[in-house]
């Protein structure tokens, strides 16, 4: 078992490199479909495209029993929403595991007569699941950096300060709100790892709520919120200390 752990987890920036080379190229491709004289790109593209998801999903063969370890180590948190919250997002994660897995055994021909579609919906399913419990994960951690910020005296001494040099600002904004605002900057300001894992939290959702129709957007914006959340991924995975894991 740590011998399958410890190699999914070192094949994870090759993953992250494929998947920003994934979105970039179905983002240039989306750019460059409408004109006629680069056809020849545009299909080159879609080759490269094609062969970094296939790449990635036989890169995440063991990612199943990657979350069901962290599923174990998260049960043993003694904050409860934490606990509730990375549970569900990595039991949720090891099932989508386990459908992309089953697609790609089917993509090869190792298991026939199944239903892709059916497959894919229900991957897109659990991949969504495990995105809103992290995302509640991220608001709960910056809504307990806000709480500690607020008892701060000297933090209130800086933000009354804030609020005071900013009259335009009081006049046409909410004074709470406005003091509210400085509060949640400098609360991520101070945790760039928090601040991160919610932007690549919120640009993944975009993927999963057009598979399934929830949130329809086009093929582009889809590209850009993936490559922005891969170029986060890279950059966590490159600075350890920029992981809100670890």
């Amino acid at each position: 078992m740590d011998t399958v752990v410890k190699f999914t987890s070192q094949t994870q920036g090759k993953v992250h490199v494929f998947r920003a080379t994934q979105f970039a190229c179905a983002l240039s491709t989306h750019v460059l479909k409408s004109n006629p004289d680069r056809r020849d790109l545009v299909a080159k593209l879609q080759d490269v495209e094609a062969n970094m998801n296939a790449g990635r999903k036989l890169f995440r063969l063991g990612n199943t029993i990657n979350s069901i370890e962290a599923a174990n180590r998260s049960m043993q948190l003694s904050d409860r929403v934490l606990c509730l919250c990375l549970t569900a997002a990595n039991v949720s994660r090891a099932l989508y595991s386990l459908c992309d897995n089953v697609l790609w055994a089917s993509s090869v021909g190792l298991i026939r007569d199944i239903n892709k579609e059916c497959w894919s919906l229900q991957s897109s399913r659990y991949y969504l699941l495990s995105l809103i419990m992290n995302l509640t994960r991220d608001f709960y951690v910056v809504l307990q950096l806000i709480m500690q910020r607020a008892r701060d005296k000297h933090f209130r001494q800086k933000m009354s300060q804030h609020v005071s040099e900013s009259p335009e600002v009081a006049e046409v904004v909410i004074p709470q709100l406005d003091a509210l605002l400085f509060l949640l900057f400098e609360s991520l300001k101070s945790h760039p790892s928090v601040a991160l894992d919610t932007l690549k939290n919120i640009c993944d959702l975009f993927g999963p709520l057009n598979k399934l129709g929830i949130y329809q957007t086009n093929a582009g914006v889809v590209a850009c919120c993936g490559l922005i959340s891969s170029m986060v991924g890279i950059l966590t995975f490159a600075k350890p200390n920029l992981n809100i894991n670890t």
